[in-house]
């Protein structure tokens, strides 16, 4: 039985692309960064994995001998969102970037989208959506009418405290949004953002949700499905692909929570894929500019990158990476146009190979359709034979 595990490190960039530039990106590194002004990450299990080799990062040292195989990888794609990476992982390269909305959506579509929910709305900015929540949530508590907002991302957001709108109604209007939202006005998604709390003190909860568009083809995710393997999705993997190709999800409430979780698939004994993307990075630090917030969720998991390792079994491979950056450290509050790790681990692959600079995210997927004998995908490069046969190091 082969089994491909894929963490996604959401928003963990390690360097600004040649072409950051076009995007306000330049200068952007979200580990080095992040490494450089907490002046240090205590991130023992990735260094020794290689993850110092992969690219120059402050303090986290190159190995001599490291116990997986490292690099990183460029995106192709147009754009620097969670969508766009994580299809491009899966084998779709995006020519033209979805469509964003720098001065809000526009007035005639909200006015449509009011008369279809049978609610007025504030907002309409292109704002933090910390921000916004608490200077109108007071106004939306009082009135009803749910806040919607956008940022540099290809997003429709809609907040909502849920004691003022339930949680089913807010997913239903999310819904009528997604319906609405097509052609020129085709945003990758739209995010219900429920809060809790009073005013001063308004807290995101955990019943987030995405509603995505379909992938434009078929993924490496339908080809695992299609060969009669399990694709095992945790946290918002699902959401990202529209369900399309998943054969079983388990949402997740933060970081910790999602390492478990994939934990406890790996217990299973089913082929295939388990794909996680661990959210907090990005949502809960990245977003807010929290550099210290950010660099205590990477060293808390290093520390159960272990649990991991240590129940893989002889035919597994682990591959850990991210979609692209958001580096805290930055004026900007948006993702950036980064490179992202690629660190692999297996027990019967080799160590210490340097996989280089990959041309595309999918060539991550090429080698994972590689490994587990299905259909190849028809963008990216597999890496495979690279890292088979016997160890380099002990």
């Amino acid at each position: 039985m082969v089994r491909a595990i894929l963490i996604v490190m959401d928003s963990v960039g390690i360097g600004a692309m040649p072409d950051a530039a076009q995007y306000g990106d330049e200068g952007s590194n979200t580990l080095a960064n992040i490494s450089k002004q907490a002046g240090g990450l205590r991130i023992p299990n990735l260094e020794r994995m290689g993850l110092g080799n992969a690219r120059e990062i402050p303090f986290v040292s190159p190995q001599s001998n490291p116990a997986a195989n490292y690099g990183f990888m460029a995106e192709r794609s147009k754009g620097k969102d969670t969508i766009t990476g994580h299809w491009e992982m899966t084998g779709i390269i995006l020519d033209q970037a979805f469509p964003t909305f720098p001065t809000g959506f526009p007035d005639d579509f909200i006015r449509r989208f009011e008369e279809r929910i049978g609610r007025l709305t504030l907002g309409n900015e292109v704002v933090s959506g910390t921000e916004i929540m608490q200077r109108l949530g007071a106004e939306h508590v009082r009135t009803g009418k749910p806040i919607v907002y956008t940022s540099a991302d290809s997003v429709f957001q809609i907040a909502a405290h849920e004691e003022v709108i339930p949680l089913s109604e807010l997913m239903e209007i999310c819904r009528i949004a997604r319906e609405m939202l097509q052609g020129e006005l085709r945003v990758a998604r739209v995010i219900a953002r429920p809060f809790l709390g009073e005013a001063g003190n308004y807290q995101r909860t955990t019943n987030r949700h995405d509603f995505a568009v379909d992938p434009p083809a078929r993924t490496l995710l339908d080809r695992i499905a299609e060969a009669g393997q399990k694709v095992l999705a945790v946290g918002k993997i699902n959401d990202i692909f529209n369900g399309k190709g998943v054969s079983e999800h388990v949402s997740s409430r933060g970081n910790d929570d999602g390492i478990s979780k994939t934990i406890e698939y790996l217990r299973r004994d089913d082929p295939g894929l388990i794909f996680t993307n661990l959210v907090d990075f990005d949502m809960v630090y990245g977003h807010r500019n929290n550099v210290r917030g950010y660099a205590e969720a990477l060293e808390a998991f290093d520390a159960r990158i272990p649990e991991i390792t240590g129940i893989l079994r002889q035919d597994d491979i682990l591959f850990i990476t991210a979609d692209h950056g958001c580096d805290p450290t930055t004026a900007s509050t948006d993702h950036s146009r980064e490179y992202v790790p690629l660190l692999v681990y297996g027990p019967k692959l080799k160590q210490g190979v340097n996989l280089g600079q990959r041309a595309c995210f999918a060539d991550l997927g090429a080698t994972i359709a590689e490994y587990l004998g299905v259909q190849p995908l028809e963008n990216g490069t597999s890496f495979y034979t690279e890292l088979k046969g016997e160890k380099q190091h002990d």
